[in-house]
This record gives C-alpha cells, structure tokens and sequence, in this order.
C-alpha cells in the first residue's frame, strides 16, 4: 500500500489503533477497514477499467517469480488470503514477483542477513493495477490517503516495489517489527520513535539491507521498498495467471 500523508492526526490515529483493538507498539494484529463496496462488485469493475497512460515505462518488464531464485526466501502473500486490511483474497495464487534487476537485489539483501542470522519474508512484489484500483475503490474517503491512486499507477504495478520483512533463521518465526503488515497509522513510519529496542534495530537492520541492495524505504511504511529506476518500467495489469502462460511462451511484458 502507498502512503500518500506526511502526518496522521491524534483523532485518525486513535480511529485506527481502535479499528484493531488499541493495540500497543508490542502487539502486531492486523488492520482491518470496512470495505465500500463488496470486492466482488468492485472487482467486476476493476476489469473493466483501463490503466493510465504512463509514456515514461519505456524498459521492457521481465517479472521474475522470487520463489525461483533462492529456495531459503520465504513468502506469507497477504493478498493472496484473508490475512490483510480487507480480509479478503485479492491474489487467486500466492505469488510474488519483481522485475529481473529488483529480484536479483532482493536475494542479494536476503543473503547479507544470513551472518546476522536473519532472512527476508515477502508479503507483497508485482501487482496488477486492476487490484490498486480496487484498494482505492474499497477505502473510505478518510483514508484515501493510505492507499495508491489508480490515475497515477503504483511502483507495485510496475514490478518495481517489495513489501518485505525478517524472519529468525534459527526459530523460522518473523521478528517483532513494531506493527503487522498494511497498518495505517503513524506506527508504520520506517522511523517510528516509540518502539522497543528490539523493534528498532529490526526495522534499521532490514532497512540497512535493503538500501546496500538498491531499495529505498517508502517514508511511511516500514515494510515497503522501491527499487532504482521503477518509473522506467510500464505500469501492468496482467494476472498471475496470465504471467504464467507468457512465461511459457518466453515474454512477460505487457
């Protein structure tokens, strides 16, 4: 999700916190808002909508499946179940993927935390902008600002942004991070200030890795990153489905 506010005010902020029970910075419980629209309406739409001219993707996209490249990488694909901020799939398969040049930096992050005994769980790479549309059409007005508008295209339609966290190599369980995946409040700022210690260098140490690979942390959220160059790359709608039978037909460009 994109964050398109520079500051969340207390009476918002307590709204959200009150949406997953008043949740602590110790406590990571989903973040749920109520749909406007049933998703099955809003999906029916989503096809039918048209994403936005976009002259500056000019790079020829190459999608590489992130399962592919390093058997240690583990995925926990939000959109692909229940577990995200509308509870419902959005993905019909769990998959995750990047452009060839992102998905080659975030395996070479991955395996710079393997000394410091940690590893990269993705939540979230390429996603199809008829999914951005329907985030934007779901959301409540007040929290627009939580989410990508569809008229400009996310990084994510591009191929170009991760959703990512760590998880412990001995224990296999993820880390403390402060807050789950996709919540919406001032939490979620990669530099946050009232964490725990653990929760702090957790954050920096996936951050720092990341950013030697090429990624940039998005200002207000912790688990999302950019990678060099994503408005090179065209803003797509495929499926994953469809991604696989162009792959077996030897493209997986627009």
């Amino acid at each position: 999700m994109k964050r398109r506010s520079r500051h969340v005010t207390a009476p918002l902020l307590c709204v959200c916190l009150a949406a997953i029970g008043c949740a602590g910075p110790s406590e990571e419980r989903p973040f749920r808002i109520q749909p406007e629209r049933p998703v099955s309406q809003l999906e029916a739409e989503a096809r039918l909508a048209a994403p936005p001219a976009d002259a500056g993707g000019t790079r020829v996209p190459e999608l590489v499946d992130l399962a592919t490249l390093d058997p240690t990488l583990r995925f926990d694909i939000r959109y692909a179940g229940p577990n995200n901020f509308m509870g419902t799939p959005f993905y019909r398969q769990a998959k995750a993927y990047l452009q060839r040049p992102a998905a080659e930096a975030l395996v070479s992050a991955h395996r710079s935390l393997e000394s410091s005994g940690f590893g990269l769980t993705i939540f979230d790479g390429y996603r199809p902008w008829y999914v951005t549309w329907m985030f934007w059409e779901a959301t409540p007005e007040d929290l627009r600002r939580f989410v990508a508008d569809p008229a400009l295209g996310s990084r994510h339609n591009r191929g170009a942004a991760v959703d990512v966290t760590l998880y412990d190599l001995e224990s296999g369980r993820p880390t403390a991070m402060g807050t789950d995946y996709d919540e919406f409040t001032e939490r979620a700022y990669p530099d946050y200030p009232d964490l725990t210690a653990e929760e702090r260098s957790n954050r920096d140490r996936l951050r720092a890795a990341m950013e030697a690979a090429g990624f940039t942390v998005y200002p207000y959220e912790w688990w999302h990153f950019d990678f060099r160059g994503a408005a090179d790359y065209p803003i797509l709608n495929l499926t994953f489905e469809e991604l696989q039978t162009r792959e077996s037909r030897g493209s997986s460009g627009q």
